[in-house]
């Protein structure tokens, strides 16, 4: 089974948080089969928009979300 993960971000109204200021406008880079290449990718987007620290890219796991019975311990 692929491990797939989502890249994305946008404009936050606190960089400490995940509060993303307009939904509309949120930059999907992309879903990606494994940890590492969607890594590459958010350090690309990421990169990008170093100097605006109101913009923050983050990586989901959608496996945890598709499948979270395969997550949990025990």
């Amino acid at each position: 089974m692929s491990k797939l993960h989502l890249v994305f971000g946008g404009r936050v109204s606190d960089p400490r948080t995940l509060e993303f200021n307009d939904l509309n406008s949120i930059d999907v880079v992309g879903v990606f089969p494994d940890y590492a290449s969607a890594e590459k990718a958010w350090r690309g987007a990421a990169q990008r928009t170093v100097d605006d620290a109101e913009m923050k890219y983050v990586v989901v796991h959608l496996h945890r979300l598709l499948e979270p019975s395969l997550t949990k311990q025990g």
